[in-house]
């Protein structure tokens, strides 16, 4: 027989309360609480309180600001309240801030409270399994995004990725430095660089590469899905855990964790990194058994991390764990010498994907790309050209024409766009500029770039001939 539901009524007179728990305790596990303070303690402590019963007048909390406290307390048990007063303006306030299930007036006849309640304890059964099946529905999305992306990429070589001598020359550089160790890697750069491909790439080329890799945006999921995903959970840890399962750091032992937009973790997620981090250790949801992991964390992040460490919204002590080897991914602006190849790459993945006979990209239109700042990056560039390849018609190239607007009108130089070699050289200028500023030094500022010193100083001479 399965357990009776817990049924948490509150009112100032004990009499009261007698009298509710007299009439509701044959179908209901009753707490009773005499005061608002004393119903928010209970249910700090109470994990699963389905229904609050309150009256509307209490001295010192009012049954309408208990039932506002307790949303973040319980957030889907059902509020029901008791009151001898028709108030219109105060019931409605009480419903828009106390998400309020269902008025009884007093006197209440004890039939009517009975069905009230029952209905209230299925309303709470019923939502919980709707959330049960949301989170399973979630999850099961989240392995099946997981195994098409493991069935779609074949492991990634240094040479065979655009930019590898070129705008990616630096970070790949540092990439081969820390391959054959465990140190873990943080990716930073803006949206759009390709963070997930490069985590991939330091895989696919490590001695982990036998083992699995997976991925998992920690912004994509709410933290308590998040939390049994990554750490898996036993079987009844929480409502709707109706098997044991195992979570991706357990999945992936053996080999490497990537864990995307780690800046959006809260600081209960953040803690529990921080110990797979120093101790190779996890705890599945449910339990106190702790278990031993062998992965490797690459993560990843758009946000500025230092920011939210002065904001307190990031612990300083797993910051340091993950800062051991930062890479930075340029954005596609820095990079522009790179586009024409990346076009080119797209164009043939999204013809083929397409069926559809487009044969190449004008001239005039790779200007025009050249020439727009893309704050999308890498990834808004692919879909421009899955785009433009929907709109050609087989058998001819991409033309301008075939551009979206914001491309043919967000041009740095306006409406003629620069030659690709103009393109390349005013990005070129541009980086110099920016290294030999902020190095102080030409030795330094070549480091920075990739070069010797001795193309730098060539480079400066062109530029002053």
């Amino acid at each position: 027989m399965e357990p009776a539901s817990t049924v948490l009524v509150v009112d100032d007179e004990p009499r009261v309360l007698d009298a509710l728990e007299a009439v509701l305790a044959a179908e209901f596990r009753i707490l009773r609480a005499e005061s608002g303070a004393a119903a928010l303690a209970i249910l700090q402590a109470e994990a699963d309180v389905s229904v609050i019963l309150t009256d509307y007048r209490m001295p010192g909390m009012s049954g309408v600001e208990l039932l506002r406290r307790s949303q973040d307390i319980a957030p889907d048990a059902v509020r029901i309240v008791l009151t001898a007063y028709t108030d219109v303006d105060s019931l409605m306030d009480a419903i828009n801030t106390g998400r309020i299930y269902h008025f009884l007036p007093k006197p209440w006849d004890p039939n009517e409270l009975v069905v009230v309640v029952r209905r209230a304890v299925e309303h709470h059964v019923l939502a919980r399994e709707n959330l049960r099946l949301r989170d399973e529905l979630e999850l099961a999305l989240n392995a099946l995004r997981r195994e098409a992306a493991d069935s779609r990429l074949r492991p990634i070589s240094f040479d065979g990725l655009v930019g590898a001598e070129t705008g990616l020359r630096q970070a790949l550089a540092l990439a081969r430095k820390v391959l054959d160790t465990d140190t873990t890697v943080l990716l930073f750069g803006e949206t759009g660089t390709g963070k997930e491909l490069f985590a991939r790439l330091i895989h696919d080329n490590g001695p982990r590469r036998e083992a699995r890799f997976v991925a998992q945006n920690c912004g994509a999921l709410p933290e308590s899905l998040l939390e049994s995903e990554l750490f898996g959970h036993t079987r009844g840890a929480f409502t709707g855990a109706l098997t044991e399962r195992k979570g991706l750091f357990e999945e992936a032992d053996g080999g490497t964790v990537f864990l995307d937009e780690v800046s959006e973790m809260s600081p209960a997620m953040q803690l529990r990194l921080l110990r797979v981090l120093q101790e190779g250790e996890i705890r599945r949801v449910g339990t106190a058994t702790a278990r031993r992991v062998n992965v490797r964390v690459l993560a990843a992040t758009n946000a500025d991390l230092e920011a939210d460490l002065d904001a307190g919204r990031f612990r300083k002590d797993l910051y340091y764990r993950l800062h051991v080897f930062p890479i930075r991914l340029p954005p596609l602006r820095e990079r522009a010498e790179d586009i024409p190849a990346l076009a080119a790459h797209f164009l043939r993945v999204h013809r083929q994907r397409a069926r559809r006979a487009v044969p190449s990209i004008l001239p005039e239109a790779l200007r025009w790309l050249c020439a727009y700042p893309f704050p999308g990056n890498v990834r808004e560039l692919e879909n421009e050209i899955e785009r433009a390849v929907a709109l050609a018609d087989p058998g001819r190239p991409i033309g301008p024409e075939h551009l979206s607007e914001r491309i043919r009108s967000g041009s740095v130089s306006g409406t003629s766009p620069p030659t690709l070699g103009e393109a390349i050289e005013r990005l070129k200028r541009q980086m110099i500029e920016d290294a030999l500023r902020e190095c102080g030094s030409k030795t330094r500022a070549a480091e920075r770039l990739g070069l010797t010193r001795q193309s730098l100083q060539q480079m400066l001479r062109r530029r002053q001939g």
